[in-house]
């Protein structure tokens, strides 16, 4: 971990950044990917946070990286608090599991503070990220629209308490609504994969679709 540097991605690191998250969801939730679209179109978005941009450099090589946008809560008063969600967030497949990843989140969630923010959202595989701090959405009770708590909602509080237990509705950034035909004639421009399928895009219909009663 010694010659592990966390920075700030810069304009050099975005055809590295766009091709390892590429590698890394490929086939991962569903035959092929779109994450390293999502990363291409993000930076340019008004939600977009760069001071939250970070990549992992292992010995002058980019092996990962992590992105930002401003999301929301609002109360049942209509009052409003800006938040934080993240994602993509990704390691080259070789460096998974290895403790980088870890390493490469727990640098942001500490810059995050530091800028002002107290909130963390995302969507993503409880297994992943409970370890991280993260918790059920309904134990904040934060919800979507309809008082729908998805399973797969997680809540960080980056200042513990908070969050002060009244209903929450959570809306993330309109980045996140991609148009696929326009993510497909990206793809263009990478390698040929084979898109496929495989276990885990089962395992991530049971956890999108999983909501807590």
């Amino acid at each position: 971990m010694e010659n592990l540097i966390i920075r700030n991605e810069t304009e050099r690191d975005y055809a590295a950044v766009e091709q390892i998250t590429r590698n890394a969801f490929w086939n991962l939730s569903s035959p092929g990917c779109d994450e390293h679209y999502l990363v291409h179109i993000m930076r340019n978005h008004e939600d977009f946070i760069p001071e939250l941009d970070f990549v992992a450099e292992l010995d002058g090589q980019v092996i990962g990286n992590v992105m930002y946008t401003k999301s929301r809560l609002t109360d049942e008063s209509g009052q409003v608090k800006q938040i934080l969600t993240f994602g993509p967030v990704c390691i080259q497949p070789e460096y998974q599991r290895k403790g980088y990843g870890k390493i490469l989140l727990e640098h942001s969630f500490r810059a995050a503070l530091e800028l002002g923010y107290e909130v963390i959202v995302i969507f993503g595989n409880p297994n992943n990220y409970v370890g991280r701090g993260f918790k059920s959405c309904k134990k904040f009770n934060i919800c979507l629209e309809e008082d729908v708590f998805p399973a797969a909602m997680l809540v960080k509080e980056l200042k513990p308490g908070i969050l002060d237990g009244r209903r929450w509705y959570y809306q993330d950034s309109p980045v996140y609504d991609i148009d696929l035909t326009e993510s497909q004639n990206f793809d263009q421009r990478f390698e040929p994969k084979e898109k496929k399928y495989q276990p885990s895009q089962e395992e991530f219909y049971i956890h999108s679709h999983a909501v807590i009663r």
